[in-house]
């Protein structure tokens, strides 16, 4: 599809919203900031609670398309992430679907798979092992199952409404990976930015699920509906492995922690706020 001019960002204001604030703009975009708490240096941005469906209507109405990341962020009481993760997403979805937004960006998480064992052997891994986009949905927290429900529901508004949405699987998306299981799911702010445009741009997208990463040479999963999207990912974390070696050793099997594609979300998951 044509690029989409006018995008709402919605949780402007948190850690993967600001860098996006940064780096979407030189593809051409007109970013509508919308978030809970103010955005700083932007004056103009939007605040208003998922809960009001008034304000999402006002603030969806006449963008090209949504990029949505809003909401609990980690693990949290499932009151706190049905009211903020569950209904904020669809009062979102409605709001688009009453103002006729065609395209949708849901940030989903590896967490909707964190349950799933991750691949073993040396990295890089055969193309074969790699965790596929259609591995079952097993959820490591209520964090995880609201991913899970934003892809349904993402795939339930494709098919009724013809409302399209890619949902990214997003692993870690920060300046640098902090952590030895981060070098296989880290995605760099700016692959994160190249993932973001082309699944605003891509064409017939229906309802699309990709996993969000860099081409890391630890890499854990499978990139190819990514790329067939046109994402071209440039960085990997491999620079940064020596050093977080040295410094956390190598993942070991007998940890649960180390076992599973969430890491230690399976185990003892930080907890909202943080």
């Amino acid at each position: 599809m044509p690029a989409p001019r006018t995008v709402l960002l919605t949780g402007a204001a948190g850690g993967l919203g600001t860098l996006m604030r940064e780096l979407l703009p030189a593809y051409g975009y007109e970013l509508r900031l919308l978030d809970l708490l103010p955005v700083e240096g932007e004056p103009d941005a939007i605040a208003a609670d998922l809960a009001d469906k008034e304000a999402l209507r006002e603030a969806v109405r006449g963008v090209d398309a949504i990029i949505h990341l809003a909401g609990i962020s980690l693990e949290a009481p499932f009151e706190k992430i049905l009211r903020a993760n569950i209904e904020g997403t669809y009062n979102l979805y409605e709001a688009a679907r009453q103002e006729g937004v065609p395209r949708i960006v849901f940030a989903s998480s590896n967490h909707a798979v964190g349950f799933t064992p991750r691949p073993r052997g040396d990295a890089p891994l055969d193309p074969g092992a790699l965790i596929p986009i259609d591995t079952p949905r097993r959820p490591d927290t209520f964090y995880g199952l609201s991913k899970s429900f934003g892809e349904d529901l993402a795939q339930l508004y494709w098919d009724k409404y013809g409302l399209e949405t890619v949902s990214v699987r997003i692993g870690s998306c920060f300046r640098e990976p902090t952590s030895v299981r981060m070098l296989s799911v880290w995605m760099s702010p700016a692959d994160g930015a190249r993932l973001f445009h082309a699944s605003l741009t891509a064409e017939d997208v229906g309802h699309t699920v990709v996993y969000g990463s860099s081409t890391n040479t630890r890499l854990w999963w499978d990139l190819a509906t990514a790329r067939a999207l046109g994402y071209e990912p440039r960085d990997d974390s491999e620079p940064y492995a020596e050093k977080l070696i040295a410094e956390q050793g190598e993942l070991q099997e007998g940890n649960k922690a180390h076992a599973y594609l969430g890491g230690h979300f399976v185990t003892d998951p930080p907890i909202w706020p943080h």
